[in-house]
């Protein structure tokens, strides 16, 4: 465990037990949506890449047009 964890910790014990489960529900909710994003885009990687090669080749093909921004 890193110290910023422990410090973290250590100042979490010190709050009131509503305030300690709140955040640890939110630690919790945080780590489980990092987890879903990694797979997520771990699972879309292919699909990602046929989409660059369907536009790289709708550009060579001159059926783009600048966006003026």
């Amino acid at each position: 465990m890193t110290k910023v964890i422990e410090e973290a910790l250590t100042k979490l014990s010190q709050l009131p037990e509503n305030q300690q489960e709140a955040i640890a529900y939110l630690i919790l909710a945080e780590i489980e949506d990092e987890k879903k994003w990694a797979e997520n885009f771990a699972n879309s990687q292919d699909q990602l890449a046929q989409l660059a090669d369907e536009a790289i080749a709708e550009f060579k093909q001159g059926k783009t047009r600048p966006l003026n921004f």
